[in-house]
């Protein structure tokens, strides 16, 4: 391996620790039950998908994609949580997780 495929390969691995790494910080914020079901659903996922890398179902380039997509779901709820004193609008909630459904079944169907 040339010293220019490491360099892309270190990029995807610090690239995919720091798209992952919003989605993994969430906890449970008392009183935000709101909250709580999206970041107790990203956690999920995010146990799903490194389920599937250790099992070898799901392979690397897929978990990328699909904690990338989380994070971006992460994102939105951030913003959304900022908009609000850190409170999700029962709008916002449904349009978070048909997100995660959506990531939730392109999981499943990785897997399988």
């Amino acid at each position: 391996m040339n010293a220019k495929s490491k360099l892309t390969l270190l990029g995807l691995v610090i690239g995919a620790a720091m798209a992952a790494s919003p989605v993994m910080a969430q906890t449970d914020v008392a009183g935000h039950p709101r909250v709580n079901e999206v970041n107790n659903r990203l956690e999920n996922q995010q146990d799903r998908i490194n389920n599937g890398l250790k099992n070898g179902t799901m392979s690397q380039a897929q978990a990328n994609r699909d904690e990338t997509h989380d994070a971006n779901i992460a994102r939105r709820e951030s913003v959304d949580e900022a908009k609000h004193d850190g409170h999700l609008t029962k709008q916002e909630k449904h349009n978070l997780n048909k997100s995660e459904n959506h990531n939730s079944r392109a999981i499943y169907r990785q897997k399988h």
